[in-house]
């Protein structure tokens, strides 16, 4: 028995994809979700260059996608997030931390040379529906 795959080209109220990926895919109940930089998703640009709007952004975007999927961030299973800047790890933590409001699924944070657009930090999730 195959597992449905979808592909989600859009989500309402989250950036668009930037490049030939979907910002989500489905398959079975595993939902996908691509990392996501701080990228507005009204203007497409980024949000600041400090680490605490660029992270709260990030997080706006996945709950987004999310909610665009039915889900929340309670749903979420596994979580990556990659840093420019390994010293900011406490600050995203911390942003991290309140905007899953307890919620604690597993979780990598690993350190990188750059990201897309000059961000200083992209995420991305894997969560269960249903």
């Amino acid at each position: 028995m195959s597992t449905k795959i979808e592909c989600f080209e859009s989500i309402p109220n989250a950036p668009k994809a930037g490049g030939p990926y979907s910002p989500v895919v489905r398959a079975g109940n595993l939902v996908f979700l691509s990392g996501q930089v701080g990228i507005d998703p009204e203007t497409s640009q980024m949000v600041g260059t400090g680490i605490h709007e660029q992270t709260e952004q990030v997080l706006k975007n996945l709950k987004a996608v999310l909610a665009g999927m039915g889900l929340t961030f309670k749903d979420v299973v596994k979580t990556v997030i990659f840093l420019t800047d390994i010293s900011n790890f406490q600050t995203v933590n911390t942003i991290y931390a309140n905007a899953l409001e307890g919620h604690k699924p597993a979780r990598s944070t690993i350190g990188v040379a750059a990201l897309p657009a000059g961000a200083i930090v992209e995420i991305e999730m894997i969560a269960v529906a249903g």
